[in-house]
């Protein structure tokens, strides 16, 4: 999903922000060895942090110690995409199961059910199940998988009953029937799957999570290019063909001035650190 975004917006710079613009995908320990690699970098611009929304918001509340601030050691330079969850069942439910309600008596009157599938421990996806299993009474366990892949085949093959799922890995499934979607984590239900009611619209209004892609710099960068780099992305969102690529797979363009982007962080912040809390979850290296 990453490269489906900083691809296309690294060619809208070429030339104008730099000569050349090289997309380096730091992968591992969930984003946080690109976080740190960016923090380390020279505050001349030329290094650029895209990433998702927990290692800046959620991590911080889960990890007893991280090698960085999200507020002190980056500069925000703008939001990019954003996108949602959904709660996704395979062919390991029963077809009567189409919502959420099915889908907690289906649990409750069935321990061995109660499982879920998430792509990683500690994300926002698998706080999602743990918000839902909070408001039922602790009856589900999730399953932690090695990312989005592994965990859409063992739904798709039945052997995890659900999943929550980021809505662009899963959404062609859904439209061709062999999935089926129970919930959107949005505050609205998505245009991309409009016939999936919300969590909210079920009866839960506190479960509304949706996840962001944000650029950063490292701290203390110039201001005139954050300043640049934030119209830059601005007029690269525009692009009718940029945009009808991120729709194919569920992404929605989301540009924040860095003014903005900053009380997000601040605010994203705020809202997880009583969800964590009360969860009484610790993430571990």
């Amino acid at each position: 999903m990453g490269d489906q975004v900083a691809r296309p917006l690294a060619e809208k710079l070429r030339g104008k922000y730099a000569p050349n613009v090289v997309v380096d995908a730091r992968v591992g320990a969930g984003g946080r060895i690109a976080v740190d690699y960016v923090r380390r970098a020279t505050a001349d611009g030329m290094t650029i942090l895209q990433i998702p929304s927990s290692p800046m918001t959620l991590y911080p509340n889960t990890y007893r110690k991280l090698t960085y601030d999200p507020l002190a050691d980056f500069a925000p330079v703008c939001t990019t995409v954003t996108y949602a969850f959904v709660l996704t069942a395979g062919p390991g439910v029963p077809l009567e199961i189409r919502t959420v309600a099915d889908y907690v008596k289906w649990v409750q009157a069935d321990a061995k059910s109660a499982n879920y599938g998430v792509p990683a421990a500690g994300s926002a996806l698998h706080f999602v199940g743990m918000m839902l299993d909070k408001h039922i009474g602790k009856k589900l366990t999730a399953i932690p998988y090695k990312g989005g892949a592994p965990l859409l085949n063992d739904v798709l093959g039945g052997q995890v009953p659900v999943s929550v799922s980021v809505l662009g890995e899963v959404m062609q499934y859904i439209r061709s029937g062999r999935l089926r979607g129970l919930a959107v984590s949005s505050a609205q239900r998505s245009p991309f799957l409009p016939e999936v009611p919300t969590f909210a619209e079920q009866g839960y209004p506190d479960i509304v999570v949706q996840e962001w892609l944000g650029w950063f710099l490292p701290a203390k960068s110039p201001k005139d290019k954050v300043l640049q780099l934030n119209a830059l992305v601005r007029e690269g969102l525009q692009d009718p063909a940029l945009i009808e690529s991120l729709a194919r797979n569920g992404l929605t363009p989301f540009h924040q001035s860095p003014q903005e982007f900053a009380k997000l962080v601040q605010n994203d912040l705020a809202r997880w650190t009583p969800i964590v809390k009360a969860s009484g979850f610790t993430a571990e290296d």
